[in-house]
């Protein structure tokens, strides 16, 4: 009388076969072509396929709460971030949840990261200290020109009363506002259009945050900025861009350079040749 073939093998291996050749007839099955198994060599086979698969380790899980803090502590405070409230923002708000999933693993690395269409999401530093920068209040309403994969506008929502964001590109701005949506963001209204405009039904703001560079300030956010309120943004041309803080004072703008940084560029208005 023949044996079953999994007593020709240690116990541990045989339970692996067993697996991995279940899971090898489902994959059988799956792309329409089905095998009996019936003579000892193709037993082998099978043998042979499960053997290469057994003792491979899934993927580690990456720790993004641990990350997220390790973050906070060796990129923003080691530089200089130190608004207590910006920090707690920046500790609360998932990363990973903005970024595409094949980028996730990257989540709290210090450097931009791609979401499609040209765009990037700014690396976690630039987001704190922009913010930083704004003196950001619980009551206040708050302009961000890019919405972009909607990390800063979740950010800006943990410190604000409410959030007025704009995303030229509308599949980004769809996809930033379910996830916000998906995570509780009340407070965040995203709308597709052109940023240069600003959103005149909305203004007078108290802050300004524009995460795109244009090559000089435009005029309707100097309008729609209000009277003590602060500005930040890049402004030049790709590669040679400095970040500008602008306060209103009596109507008129105090500029002052903050950091040079490398934004993409501004779109629509700002992007049309000068008459």
């Amino acid at each position: 009388m023949r044996l079953p073939y999994r007593r020709l093998l240690p116990k541990k291996f045989a339970q692996c076969v067993a697996q991995s050749a279940t899971a090898t007839a489902f994959a059988w099955v799956g792309s329409g072509v089905f095998f009996i198994v019936r003579r000892t060599s193709h037993w082998l086979i099978v043998v042979l396929l499960a053997a290469a698969g057994c003792g491979q380790k899934p993927a580690p899980v990456v720790d993004f709460a641990s990350e997220r803090q390790r973050m906070v502590h060796g990129q923003l405070m080691s530089r200089g971030v130190r608004d207590e409230r910006v920090l707690a923002a920046i500790s609360k708000v998932p990363r990973e949840e903005f970024v595409p999933q094949d980028s996730r693993a990257a989540s709290y690395t210090d450097q931009p990261l791609p979401i499609g269409y040209g765009q990037t999401i700014s690396q976690p530093y630039i987001v704190a200290f922009m913010t930083e920068q704004l003196h950001p209040s619980s009551s206040d309403r708050v302009l961000e020109i890019g919405t972009g994969s909607g990390y800063q506008a979740a950010v800006l929502a943990e410190l604000v009363a409410e959030v007025y964001s704009i995303e030229i590109i509308e599949p980004l701005a769809k996809s930033a506002e379910a996830t916000l949506q998906r995570l509780g963001y009340k407070n965040v209204h995203v709308k597709v259009g052109d940023g240069y405009k600003g959103w005149p039904e909305h203004a007078p703001f108290d802050a300004i945050t524009v995460t795109c560079a244009p090559d000089h300030v435009p005029q309707p956010l100097i309008d729609q900025l209000k009277e003590g309120g602060r500005m930040i943004i890049p402004v030049g041309s790709f590669g040679d861009q400095e970040l500008y803080l602008l306060e209103k004072k009596n109507g008129e703008l105090q500029r002052r350079a903050v950091l040079p940084v490398r934004f993409v560029p501004m779109a629509g208005e700002a992007a049309k040749p000068k008459q």
